[in-house]
């Protein structure tokens, strides 16, 4: 009989990803099957599925976790940001248009049948499922018609774990104070709750521990400190990219896009010892000693070159330029290094045209077709074998393609400039593959590091599964959860 637990958190970003990972880990040691699920995801990194569609990348991770292939029932619902006011809305893996906010709060009622579909199909194949709930149940104002939270907690009869985040002060409210706001039947479904992020002795808390069980009658699951190899695992929000990673001698950098996507392309790159990774936030100019700038995927190819420009960004990589250094466009930066860009129907966007940064000799046109495709290819450069995925609306053209990244199935790929040191490609994570990363940078005169990056992830989430069970009581955690109907 499946069985399923649902981890909800007192706030956005406590680590509720990252405890789904780790736990989908430490029940698949204890020789279970088990699948991830999020009912409803806001988040510009996804992920490619097997069967053809988007989900969040969190989930992807979970997958791995998991030991299963992603598939887009893992994710049902995930809503992608394309401006302050906007976004798109993904069900079952496939874009289903554009939706204003106010539209999301009126219509989101009608997702809960297909994230219920989603939930039972995956279920049918695990003895357990491990749900994720997103942002908050203390929302409460949110409450009607979610489907994130308590709305799908209750509607597919699944019990809940809480989880506060220390590290951000104030826990001991974060959780009574959640209680305090539930809908009495909501706040019966959960089972107990989770301190997440402690840095330090965790027996320093017992006694703010036995504080919320005193005070919510819920009883505690474990106080989990802070994962020390966290960072070698993909971040699914913005929020998480920060410091510079490596102190290597090259020096890349990478603009945070107002839309940024699907970051965690860069990701293998922090491992390298020779180099050092800046994700340069608004505001500041881009490194002049950067040796390569990487232009990232969006979710909104326009909107984030007129970001760029208004934060002198293009001043600074002509100048980049100018110096001799390197550039490299990922999906949405690809498209940008072209002359133009032009979305007639609006598809991300007021309709319109806008001169690109002219960097390669290309055009790209945005169509309604999405292409969603797992890719392998051969490195026109060096010949090695690679392995990606492509997510992206829009067709490339120009001269500079007679020059590709890449060779897919034996077409071109991608675009190079005639003295090579601007390159663009429409492939994401095609620095995860060893072979090619290695061979990128030796092409660069580096020397990369021995380190496997898959094998770095699954030494991560070993190692996550681990310190969960030294610091939660999984077996009671486990035990909580509830056999479906």
């Amino acid at each position: 009989m499946t069985r399923a637990l649902m981890i909800q958190g007192t706030g956005s970003n406590v680590g509720k990803s990252m405890l789904v990972a780790g736990l989908c880990r430490a029940a698949r040691a204890r020789g279970l099957s088990v699948a991830p699920f999020k009912p409803q995801n806001m988040s510009n990194n996804a992920a490619v599925t097997a069967d053809g569609g988007e989900i969040g990348r969190a989930q992807a991770l979970q997958a791995l976790a998991a030991g299963l292939d992603p598939v887009t029932d893992m994710n049902p619902v995930l809503i992608k940001p394309e401006s302050d006011t906007g976004a798109q809305i993904v069900v079952q893996g496939r874009a289903r248009g554009a939706w204003r906010a106010s539209d999301f709060t009126g219509e989101r009622a009608q997702l809960m049948a297909p994230v219920l579909e989603s939930f039972q199909r995956l279920a049918r194949g695990a003895d357990l499922v491990l749900v994720e709930g997103a942002g908050s149940p203390a929302e409460i104002n949110l409450r009607r018609g979610d489907i994130a939270n308590m709305g799908f907690a209750r509607a597919a009869g699944v019990p809940v774990v809480l989880v506060g985040d220390i590290d951000r002060g104030g826990v001991i409210a974060q959780i009574v104070g959640t209680q305090a706001v539930l809908d009495a039947e909501d706040a019966a479904t959960i089972r107990g709750f989770a301190i997440n992020k402690f840095r330090g002795d965790p027996r320093l808390f017992d006694d703010g521990y036995a504080a919320i069980e005193r005070a919510t009658g819920w009883p505690g699951f474990g106080v989990v400190p802070w994962f020390d190899l966290a960072h070698r695992l993909p971040a699914e929000d913005a929020v998480d990219l920060g410091a510079p990673s490596g102190g290597g001698a090259f020096h890349i950098a990478c603009p945070m896009l107002s839309r940024i996507a699907n970051f965690d392309d860069l990701d293998p790159l922090k491992l390298e010892p020779a180099i050092r990774l800046t994700m340069v936030p608004p505001g500041q100019p881009l490194p002049g000693d950067a040796d390569l700038v990487i232009l990232p995927g969006t979710k909104s190819t326009r909107g984030d070159l007129a970001f760029l420009r208004a934060q002198g960004w293009d001043v600074d990589l002509y100048a980049h330029v100018r110096r001799g250094g390197r550039v490299l466009g990922v999906c949405g930066g690809y498209q940008m290094l072209g002359r133009r860009i032009a979305d007639p129907e609006g598809l991300e966007g007021p309709p319109g045209e806008t001169e690109g940064l002219g960097l390669l000799e290309l055009e790209t046109r945005m169509a309604a077709d999405k292409t969603l495709t797992r890719v392998s290819a051969t490195h026109a450069a060096t010949g090695a074998p690679l392995r990606g995925y492509e997510i992206h609306i829009g067709r490339t053209e120009g001269p500079d393609r007679a020059r590709p990244f890449a060779h897919v199935a034996g077409r071109p790929e991608g675009a190079v400039s005639p003295d090579g040191r601007i390159a663009g490609t429409y492939l994401h994570g095609l620095f995860t593959g060893d072979a090619f990363r290695r061979a990128f940078l030796s092409g660069l005169g580096l020397a990369p590091g021995a380190q496997s990056y898959g094998a770095a992830v699954e030494a991560a989430l070993d190692g996550l599964a681990g310190h969960l069970e030294t610091h939660m009581d999984l077996d009671a955690l486990f035990a909580a959860a509830a056999p479906l109907p």
